[in-house]
């Protein structure tokens, strides 16, 4: 623990991290802070609100924002979603664009960049799979964005191995304003448990079902009762649009929902550190993504 006379060379900031879809937002912040704060998948538009990742860094607190990634919004929930990105970085100390260096300049990132100019906004840039990319079309591409005059530094990263984030960590550390400590020092992310669990379970379904599960399916925590000997016991309730998305999800005698609650039980356990009885149940629940209850689960302005 740092002494409270220490509390002069204390820094804290809000760092948020925006980019298209599938650039690596979430690893990358994962890899920072050294656990799950966000859930990753191959699945474009996996997170879905803003999740808060917290890291020291000697004497700064570092608050990583990571928000849904930026695309063209068709839905109620997708307009939500964007609404949350932009918001998330609103009044952060700093912005960060993650930029797929084997996607380049893709519709979505020129978007934001459009959008940062028209606010007059600036940002930190951050190339990431620079491991994916040869050299020559990884300068021909960093030198591009730079051309926009939107950003005032540059990191080449590949957030999946971990190579280049501690240059960036180290950099911002030093550029985060003086102040106390926002959040305790033990303390990775302001999400609830019951949340964090219940987005463990969607990424096990994502990761489980790829293509077959569709974009709409949600999770939530019904129940969290913590037990005498210390294990926890954990009631969820997986929503789906039609009957057809539940026989996806339950499989051929039940063994789909059987392992894809076992996976997630497993990392529920290593997180929480302790013994987790998970159990999952699937129902139908047509047009649920309209509904305003759903929306104020996830942190999301239903009129947004």
């Amino acid at each position: 623990m740092t002494d409270l006379s220490d509390i002069s060379n204390q820094r804290a900031g809000f760092v948020a991290f925006v980019g298209a879809p599938n650039a690596g937002k979430s690893t990358a912040i994962n890899r920072m802070v050294g656990t799950k704060v966000s859930i990753v998948s191959p699945k474009v538009q996996t997170t879905r609100t803003r999740v808060l990742g917290i890291m020291m860094k000697g004497d700064s607190q570092i608050i990583f924002v990571d928000t849904p990634g930026i695309f063209a919004p068709k839905r109620r929930l997708d307009r939500a979603m964007v609404a949350a990105a932009w918001g998330g970085a609103a009044d952060a100390d700093f912005i960060v664009l993650l930029v797929d260096a084997k996607k380049g300049i893709c519709k979505e990132t020129r978007s934001i960049i459009d959008t940062m100019k028209e606010q007059g906004r600036k940002a930190i840039l951050i190339l990431n799979k620079i491991d994916l990319v040869d050299k020559e079309n990884l300068l021909t591409l960093t030198q591009a964005l730079n051309e926009e005059n939107v950003f005032t530094d540059t990191f080449m990263v590949s957030a999946l191995k971990g190579d280049g984030l501690d240059h960036f960590v180290d950099f911002i550390a030093e550029k985060l304003p003086q102040g106390p400590w926002l959040f305790p020092e033990d303390q990775v992310s302001d999400m609830p448990e019951r949340l964090l669990a219940a987005e463990i379970t969607r990424e096990q379904l994502y990761l489980k079902l790829r293509q077959e599960l569709p974009y709409s399916t949600t999770v939530e925590t019904e129940s969290w009762e913590e037990k005498k000997d210390g294990s926890i016991r954990i009631e969820q309730i997986v929503y789906v649009a039609r009957d057809g998305q539940k026989k996806i999800i339950l499989g051929k005698g039940g063994q789909q929902i059987k392992a894809i609650g076992a996976h997630a039980r497993k990392e529920l356990e290593e997180i929480l550190d302790c013994r987790v009885h998970l159990f999952l149940f699937v129902k139908v629940r047509d047009k649920w993504g309209e509904d305003p209850e759903r929306f104020n689960y996830w942190g999301l302005d239903y009129n947004a």
